[in-house]
């Protein structure tokens, strides 16, 4: 089983979930961060404390769903096609360089707010990720599992630093896109095989 970890597939499934936490989890702290920033500095900490946990769970339970709900026929299909949309609003995003961080309201008046504000900003964040690294991941869980962990750990310790780099080496976004398109159309395909043939 140990020899299976380092087959040629699964380390191309590694690849495809490492790149696509890459380009997607940064996002997600970086909501986190400019949140935070709207408060004093003894209540900043408490909010990344809570906002990342609150996060964490939210990722853990929509990661747990999608990887059940993409074995149902079909389902794959609608999940390539958010895919291919996620794809060309990244193109726009981060390849084009138009940036919508300052489109997010924050009111700094309510710590509960603010979490709050964070929460939903994650749970439409974290639809992309979680889609593309269980789309990448298919039947293979613990590669799954792991795709989570990294998603969650880029969020909470590097996510200047990954903005920073995809801001620097464009082909490290063009990377990202690539591994989420060839995911698209390996779902699309499943279900089309499936379906129609």
């Amino acid at each position: 089983m140990f020899v299976d970890i380092f087959s040629p597939e699964q380390l191309t499934i590694l690849g495809q979930i490492i790149l696509i936490d890459l380009v997607l989890a940064g996002d997600n702290a970086i909501i986190i961060g400019m949140v935070a920033s709207k408060f004093p500095l003894d209540q900043r900490k408490k909010i990344i404390f809570w906002g990342i946990s609150g996060a964490v769970i939210l990722r853990i339970i929509l990661t747990l769903l999608t990887a059940y709900l993409l074995q149902i026929t079909g389902l794959r299909l609608i999940g390539g096609l958010l895919l291919l949309y996620i794809v060309y609003k990244l193109y726009i995003d981060v390849i084009k360089g138009s940036n919508h961080e300052e489109n997010i309201k924050v009111d700094n008046s309510n710590f509960l707010k603010a979490i709050w504000t964070i929460l939903l900003a994650d749970f439409t964040m974290s639809l992309d990720n979680v889609l593309g690294v269980a789309g990448a991941a298919g039947d293979h869980y613990a590669l799954l599992i792991f795709g989570l962990v990294l998603s969650i750990l880029l969020m909470a310790t590097a996510a200047t630093l990954i903005s920073n780099w995809i801001k620097k080496y464009k082909w490290i976004a063009w990377a990202g896109l690539i591994a989420i398109l060839i995911v698209a159309i390996e779902l699309i395909y499943t279900d089309i095989k499936i379906i129609f043939l």
